[in-house]
């Protein structure tokens, strides 16, 4: 598919030739990191407002943990150590659903199940990682854990792109679903709704987006962008609607700006840190409106 990728590609290393824009996007990789941003920030974005309200802050991290340990498992049965996709689609996908099945059936506090499931990934993770280190660049791994758009190539543009379709497919039409099933789960039964089966829908979302994100900002990192644009958001919302619009906004400009500024005044940050960072600016100032601005006072949600 690096065919469906040359346009943009071109245009925007045009633009630079000509000095429109500035010099950095000359290089292949930083088009290839804009163009992921574009498709990351709407997701994570839309997405996140969804976490927020279920509250399920953490879940990502605990999957971004167990993606360590995906890593570590395609590398013992032979998979390529710069993209093994099958068994961290493969392992986090079983972990989600384990998790979700384990909370429904214990019916323990969200928070405390994820944050036991959060420890487990983290030690196994941790320990497999330690097992095959001398069988692969620890660069690798660090670009795994806090990503760096110098490692994405097509396959990672592949894979994110096929996963955006599938999870825009999919959540577009049962979002108002999922949302009434997370505000009031009792109105959402006597509509019809399949709540729990929403739930499994909904953990199987935030996973393959955890996974297909993991190589921008990283495992360790990308429960921050589903949470922090989303919390931003919540800050200035007076509707369902503006709370989706406005998180989408931040989530996409914390993504562009925390790739294109690293380059721009050669920061050693890498770029999911700078993603977030960017993301955290925006979330500090929306706080500050909130507090100045009387008609922000009252949030809806």
């Amino acid at each position: 598919m690096d065919w469906f990728y040359d346009i943009p590609r071109q245009f925007l290393i045009g633009l630079a030739d000509e000095g429109i824009i500035h010099y950095t996007f000359l290089y292949e990789f930083v088009v290839n990191g804009f163009l992921c941003a574009f498709v990351i920030g709407p997701l994570l974005g839309g997405i996140g407002t969804m976490v927020v309200v279920k509250r399920m802050a953490f879940f990502s991290q605990a999957i971004g943990n167990a993606a360590l340990t995906g890593v570590a498992v395609g590398v013992i049965i032979g998979e390529s150590y710069t993209a093994p996709y099958m068994s961290m689609f493969g392992f986090c996908i079983l972990f989600g659903l384990l998790l979700n099945f384990s909370k429904n059936r214990t019916k323990m506090s969200s928070d405390t199940l994820i944050g036991v499931f959060l420890s487990i990934s983290l030690a196994i993770g941790a320990t497999t990682l330690l097992w095959v280190s001398a069988r692969v660049n620890t660069h690798i791994l660090d670009t795994v854990m806090f990503g760096s758009i110098l490692t994405v190539n097509t396959t990672d543009m592949n894979v994110l792109l096929v996963t955006a379709v599938l999870t825009a497919l999919v959540a577009l039409p049962l979002y108002n679903q999922m949302l009434l099933g997370s505000l009031n789960p009792s109105l959402a039964h006597v509509r019809g709704v399949r709540v729990h089966l929403l739930e499994y829908v909904f953990v199987l979302l935030v996973t393959i987006l955890t996974v297909a994100c993991v190589k921008i900002v990283g495992a360790v990192l990308v429960e921050a962008l589903l949470l922090i644009p989303a919390a931003a958001a919540r800050n200035l919302n007076r509707s369902i609607r503006g709370f989706v619009l406005w998180s989408i906004a931040f989530s996409t400009i914390s993504c562009l700006v925390g790739i294109y500024a690293p380059m721009r005044w050669d920061l050693p940050v890498p770029s999911g840190g700078a993603i977030i960072l960017s993301a955290a600016t925006i979330f500090l100032i929306t706080m500050g409106i909130r507090m100045v601005v009387p008609r922000f006072r009252e949030a809806a949600l």
